[in-house]
């Protein structure tokens, strides 16, 4: 039997995972958390050669990646990571999946318990271009980093960058690293303040440890 194809990435790969690739040495042993169809952990095994897990709670995503030749098994990142041993994984991600989960806390914590690192990427609702819909036009936005309408989207906690960094200083989590993105897609100063950052970053990627 021929092995399952493998996908390697191309030119449309989201711009938060090339971050996240570039945090991740080679080799290491990885969970992607809320996988979906694969495409972060494809990525590393192919720039990074990992030894890389997945969970992912859709039945679709799953077989998605199974497709792809990726171990990845079905389970909730509110319930199910707390199966894992701790330090299980040198590195645990979560990409843009924060906002969808019931305890988001809980969630962090549990991934610093079974990783030594945890690698979180979310967007960022206190982007200017929010704040301005929110307030003229008195309605949910709809934006790229937010595609879903209010009744449809499967967002539940929304958050803003300063309101991640809180968590962290509430779970005891060290910020090792932090990149903020602007709507184009581009790093913002590594220098700015968290509050620039906060204003105008459409979407962030935290590295942490414990």
């Amino acid at each position: 039997m021929n092995a399952p194809e493998r996908h390697f990435p191309t030119t449309a790969t989201r711009v938060d995972h090339l971050v996240i690739a570039e945090l991740i040495p080679p080799g290491v042993r990885v969970l992607d958390v809320g996988c979906g169809d694969g495409e972060l952990l494809a990525l590393l095994e192919a720039t990074r050669g990992i030894d890389g897990r997945g969970i992912e709670i859709s039945q679709k995503g799953v077989n998605e990646c199974v497709a792809r030749g990726l171990s990845v098994i079905q389970g909730n990142a509110d319930t199910d990571l707390a199966d894992y041993p701790e330090d299980a994984f040198d590195f645990v991600i979560l990409s843009q999946t924060l906002q969808a989960t019931h305890r988001p806390r809980l969630v962090v914590e549990q991934m610093l318990r079974i990783g030594e690192k945890a690698i979180v990427s979310f967007p960022n609702f206190g982007h200017w271009r929010i704040r301005g819909k929110l307030l003229f036009n008195g309605a949910m936005p709809v934006t790229r980093s937010l595609p879903y309408t209010w009744y449809d989207t499967p967002n539940i906690h929304f958050c803003t960058i300063r309101d991640f960094v809180a968590l962290c200083d509430e779970v005891d989590a060290r910020i090792e690293k932090a990149v903020a993105l602007n709507g184009a897609g581009q790093r913002i100063a590594l220098n700015a303040p968290w509050w620039f950052w906060n204003l105008f970053g459409q979407q962030a990627v935290f590295l942490l440890s414990r």
